[in-house]
């Protein structure tokens, strides 16, 4: 994933699936850098990992 794609999909209303390492995870925050993003698995609130926006996939749109 791009930078920009995922400053789209953190503004925007819809949910999204996004994964990291094939697990399903919530971006909570956007870095400065443009290179990288807190998130957070799906299940576990608790446990936050800062990772290389281009290591985030966009699988598909959650109705």
């Amino acid at each position: 994933m791009d930078y920009q794609r995922a400053q789209e999909i953190v503004a925007s209303p819809k949910e999204y699936e996004v994964t990291y390492n094939g697990v399903s995870v919530w971006i909570d925050k956007l870095h400065e850098d443009q290179k990288t993003a807190t998130v957070h698995l799906r299940k576990s609130l608790e446990e936050r990992s800062e990772v290389d926006i281009t290591e985030l996939k966009e699988e598909y749109l959650i109705h």
